[in-house]
């Protein structure tokens, strides 16, 4: 059985909040650390502790969670017999994988933000708030009890933009997968209840006969996971530029550009439950958006194959990795920097997205979706060399028509750039007491 007072929530279930600061910590003495990491989860009601998947009956007014680096595993002294148990992606970090996830180019990590390339980079303490106020309060309350030995290197905040969406317009946070024996994240769809060993160590995972390794011990691996800590910017006068552009070459408005690029209308109906305007009649309930699959589209008449919301999560397509609904990632993120304000565009702001993609192994989930399904073309067939219309570094969607027919949208710029990228192990809680040394 699922023991959800020993999960960290955030695994398992999004907290809806509108606030999010993710705090980057160095560890400068193993034993401020374990103080550190101990206080999170020792029950003192005077300091904040770790969110755990427990449900609960009255929403908080702030959740906490705590992710750490392989170089912070080590910082805390973890033997090095211990971590050479856990995943070879994990311990060589982001950066030196970064080619595999199309981290290249404008993406390449010396582009990055200083923080990301830091090798201090050892504990990110991530708030979820419900007001600005509740989250300066726990930031307050946890480095209040922070000796000398712990530094701050960086906090990133992340705020809801109006009503669930991102900068581009598109409403977001959509689709999470169902795991099993957990409450239901959301709105519901027809894939198979992913099994809890897709998202923690310990469990029988996705792949039939198959337990992922827990690293050693197992007070430290068990019930623990992966995340990749990403920092997007977005470009939305690309984007607009886009919509433009491709609207008067092909005569489709730029609701029904986008809503190709995407796979999903901005308001979040999805192309394959109404492919020819994004507000039918009746509308699509909001328990709907995320239930349907894409068996009566194959060739993307309605969805294009290649569209972002196909490539990301291809259901029950016939795509690389053999099945759709083996490589599904757990998203928490959020939006930060300014509104984009049509009237000034160009402004110079940075704006983007904050996001923590997470799963049982970084390699066949976050590492897989991005190499083989977004900026890859042999994801599905028929996309050549193309790439994901949001993450690639540009070039086509092709786009099917009934009858047969071929068209392809062309000239696609860049519109997200990485900014940032860590290599987490999100502990479980019982691991945070070990690595505290209780």
């Amino acid at each position: 059985m699922l023991d959800l007072a020993d999960v960290q929530g955030l695994v398992l279930r999004g907290y809806t909040m509108p606030r999010a600061r993710h705090l980057v910590l160095r560890v400068d003495s193993p034993a401020a650390g374990r103080e550190l990491l101990g206080s999170l989860v020792d029950g003192d009601p005077r300091r904040p502790q770790v969110t755990t998947g427990t449900p609960w009956t009255e929403k908080p007014d702030c959740c906490l969670n705590l992710a750490v680096t392989a170089g912070g595993l080590r910082a805390l002294g973890v033997p090095e017999e211990s971590l050479a148990t856990f995943p070879e992606e994990f311990t060589a970090g982001a950066e030196a994988r970064a080619d595999r996830v199309g981290d290249v180019g404008p993406n390449a990590p010396e582009h990055w933000l200083p923080v990301f390339r830091d090798p201090g980079f050892h504990l990110l303490v991530s708030l979820f708030g419900q007001t600005p106020a509740a989250v300066e309060r726990v930031t307050d309350d946890l480095l209040a009890g922070t000796g000398p030995g712990l530094t701050e290197l960086c906090r990133l905040d992340a705020a809801l933009l109006g009503d669930r969406v991102d900068h581009f317009g598109y409403v977001d946070g959509i689709s999470q997968p169902t795991v099993g024996d957990t409450p239901p994240p959301g709105p519901p769809d027809r894939l198979p209840v992913a099994p809890a060993g897709a998202f923690l160590l310990g469990h029988p995972s996705q792949f039939r006969d198959h337990t992922y390794p827990v690293p050693q011990p197992p007070a430290l691996g068990r019930n623990g996971s992966f995340a990749a800590f990403r920092m997007l910017a977005q470009d939305v006068d690309a984007f607009h530029d886009l919509l433009a552009e491709q609207s008067r070459r092909t005569g489709a408005s730029p609701e029904l550009v986008a809503a190709k690029l995407c796979g999903r209308w901005r308001n979040g109906t999805p192309l394959v439950l109404s492919a020819d305007t994004g507000t039918p009649e009746p509308p699509v309930p909001a328990e709907e958006l995320n239930d349907f699959d894409y068996a009566a589209d194959p060739r993307g008449e309605r969805c294009p194959i290649g569209s972002h919301v196909r490539r990301m999560n291809p259901r029950d397509s016939r795509v690389a990795g053999n099945g759709g609904h083996k490589h599904r990632i757990v998203r928490r993120g959020l939006t930060y920097g300014p509104p984009h304000d049509p009237a000034h565009p160009r402004d110079g702001q940075d704006r983007g997205m904050l996001g923590l993609f997470i799963g049982v192994s970084l390699r066949d989930q976050f590492e897989f979706v991005m190499s083989q399904w977004a900026n890859d073309g042999r994801f599905a067939p028929g996309l050549g060399r193309t790439q994901d219309p949001f993450l690639g570094a540009g070039g086509t969607l092709p786009l099917a028509s009934p009858g047969g027919g071929r068209a392809r949208l062309t000239d696609l710029p860049r519109l997200v750039t990485t900014r940032g990228g860590a290599y987490c192990f999100l502990p479980s809680v019982t691991a945070i007491g070990h690595l505290a040394g209780r």
